[in-house]
């Protein structure tokens, strides 16, 4: 389903709506009182140029990686839902981050997706999933690169996987770092689950 710098991170896969319209009622505001709508959250930073060319992906013998989009919601879906504990156990994410949500429906994910590509399409973030090589409708996981909150580095990398193949996280990391160094502009790079030098 890369985080920007600010006060609250943006977070992948985290458009579920936080803020509900709950009626003049909650938290005790009286009805004549109209309720201040949420300000909408900031968008991530733009990570490069438009002239610079951004890769496809990868392919390796056990997955590829392409841009994700609205046309992989059912099986990201399933893929995220059915390994919330393991996801949760992934260095990156956790209790410092909203996602992954129980409950989180196939509408609510589809808005998530049609986020992270249009991030990739302004050159804000760019999000992959992990597709299964013998079988591209099988997702296996996800991968985002977004602008390093710190600020220590261009870009913050972190990755998932499903937990069907959870023997995949290493080699997917090692991958995507490899990837990062050959194929991308990025001076430096931090990967949650990687050393400081991305190894």
């Amino acid at each position: 389903m890369g985080e920007a710098p600010g006060d609250r991170p943006i977070l992948p896969h985290d458009v579920w709506p936080r803020f509900h319209h709950m009626g003049p009622k909650a938290n005790n505001v009286p009805a004549t009182r109209p309720m201040a709508e949420p300000e909408p959250e900031p968008e991530p930073p733009v990570l490069l140029d438009p002239d610079v060319e951004v890769p496809a992906g990868i392919a390796t013998e056990r997955f590829e990686l392409r841009p994700l989009g609205p046309e992989h919601n059912a099986a990201d879906h399933e893929a995220w839902s059915s390994s919330i504990d393991h996801i949760r156990a992934t260095p990156g994410f956790g209790p410092a981050h909203s996602w992954p949500v129980e409950g989180m429906d196939l509408d609510q994910n589809r808005r998530d997706l049609e986020m992270h590509r249009r991030h990739f399409d302004e050159r804000r973030g760019f999000t992959y999933t992990v597709l299964d090589a013998e079988d591209s409708d099988r997702v296996l996981g996800c991968v985002y690169l977004y602008a390093d909150p710190t600020g220590d580095h261009p870009v913050e990398v972190r990755s998932w996987v499903s937990a069907r193949v959870a023997d995949l996280d290493a080699e997917l990391r090692r991958t995507v770092a490899a990837w990062l160094r050959s194929s991308w502009p990025f001076e430096s790079f931090r990967y949650a689950g990687l050393d400081p030098d991305g190894r």
